[in-house]
């Protein structure tokens, strides 16, 4: 159970560098292609505000995978809860203020890798 809750939590993390990735150093590009509800003229003079939103996600992805490399089983279970419970939040505040598709997209794997944690 433990090796799934870590697979599942590395694939949150990577999730958010990805997401890192397409907010600040992408958003003019791949994000119009992402992001198809936003008009395109949106993109340039938003870049700073997502590159501060892909930096925020980077935050995230780094305290998952600092979760994974503690050798305390208790501590890094502990550091997941708070990471993940970021990351459903911030799923959630997203999926009502900004696209729906964000609860499924970021929330919701978020709470599965958190119930196998719970459950480990």
């Amino acid at each position: 159970m433990k090796l799934i809750a870590d697979l599942l939590i590395a694939l949150v993390a990577i999730e958010h560098l990805y997401i890192l990735w397409l907010e600040m150093f992408a958003w003019t590009t791949k994000g119009r292609q992402t992001f198809k509800s936003l008009p395109p003229n949106l993109f340039e003079p938003t870049k700073s505000l997502a590159a501060n939103q892909g930096l925020y996600n980077g935050f995230l992805a780094a305290g998952l995978i600092w979760s994974l490399l503690i050798k305390n089983d208790v501590w890094g279970k502990n550091v997941a809860h708070f990471f993940l419970g970021c990351v459903i939040v911030a799923g959630v505040f997203g999926a009502l203020t900004a696209q729906k598709s964000i609860f499924y997209v970021q929330a919701l794997p978020a709470m599965v890798a958190l119930l196998f944690v719970l459950l480990s």
